[in-house]
């Protein structure tokens, strides 16, 4: 009887094979994109979501159309999840006009405010008030919609965070914050910038309900979000999401990472977010191997056209340029 409860209670096939393709997209996203970096096709920075994939998408995967998410700088991942194409994405960050800014934004400032994506950022700490309004409009508007932030631990030292949450606290706002806790500020460690390790503190210092959860466990990160999302729609929003990680690497493509403990980052790698959501796939649905190779080639098939598509599209002129930065 035990067993067949834990079947009935068993998350379906689809919803794992959303989490695994979800994961697996956003890891090749960013393993081909730092090869273009290396190639030229890239300019200005590129911040690597490697390793912290199963935040996006456990969280998106937990939200409904009508829903909208705010972005960090390492945004990408947060981009795919939500069902970014990824043609366009590839073509903003080669700069080209098929781009979803027509190549205006770049890596760090992707945007699609007309799906709900309310855009990445390469202010610290600034999506959290973006958030805010949009969750205040909705509930304005009597909508139910629910808004999501990614935030980051550096970001939990700004005052944006607890200035803007407290907002939304008063007002009983559908917000969800999520802390993605790479432990790392760039390369400055999380136990020399905060006395208080566990940021999920954060929010319960304000009223506000906030749970800690394994960021790399996909599977996790959705229940999780599932349950705030849905008290969200009830009214009893907001509430603080910190979910536990670790970059496989350094902060951008060209560092190094060399101030990342080797025996920290192999413990991470151990419990690698895209392994975990295959393993899930395999092991709870039942998935066959043929399958799990169907979907990870069709998914590199899908980045290497993107790539076709994008390198094939135009630059924006410089004349062009200069006329949309005097327009603003």
């Amino acid at each position: 009887m035990a067993s067949q409860a834990h079947k009935a209670n068993a998350p379906s096939r689809e919803l794992l094979e959303k989490l695994f393709r979800t994961a697996y997209k956003i890891r090749v996203f960013e393993s081909e994109g730092i090869k273009l970096y290396r190639q030229g096709l890239i300019r200005g920075y590129f911040h690597p979501y490697l390793g912290q994939e199963g935040i996006a998408t456990g969280v998106c995967a937990a939200l409904q159309e009508g829903d909208f998410i705010a972005s960090t700088h390492r945004g990408h991942g947060h981009c795919i999840a939500w069902g970014a194409d990824v043609k366009r994405m590839v073509a903003e960050l080669l700069q080209k006009e098929t781009g979803y800014c027509r190549g205006y934004g770049g890596s760090m400032h992707i945007a699609d405010i007309d799906a709900g994506n309310l855009g990445a950022n390469g202010i610290v700490g600034a999506g959290t008030p973006l958030g805010v309004g949009a969750a205040l409009a909705a509930q304005i508007k009597g909508s139910d919609a629910v808004t999501v932030t990614f935030s980051t631990d550096g970001a939990s030292n700004n005052g944006t965070l607890l200035e803007s949450l407290n907002l939304a606290a008063i007002w009983n706002l559908a917000f969800v914050l999520v802390i993605e806790n790479n432990q790392y500020a760039v390369s400055t460690r999380i136990e020399e910038s905060t006395r208080e390790v566990d940021l999920y503190k954060r929010g319960l210092s304000i009223g506000v309900e906030s749970h800690q959860v394994d960021g790399n466990d996909p599977l996790a990160v959705y229940h999780m979000t599932q349950q705030a999302v849905e008290k969200c729609r009830r009214g009893e929003g907001p509430i603080l999401i910190e979910a536990k990680t670790y970059r496989h690497m350094g902060h951008h493509v060209n560092d190094p990472g060399k101030y990342m403990p080797a025996e920290t980052l192999a413990y991470y790698k151990e419990r690698d977010p895209v392994d975990r959501a295959r393993n899930a796939l395999v092991e709870i649905a039942g998935i066959e191997q043929a399958e799990i190779d169907a979907i990870e080639n069709e998914i590199r098939q899908e980045f290497e056209d993107a790539v076709e598509f994008s390198k094939a599209s135009r630059e924006i002129t410089l004349a062009e340029f200069s006329e949309f930065v005097a327009a603003y």
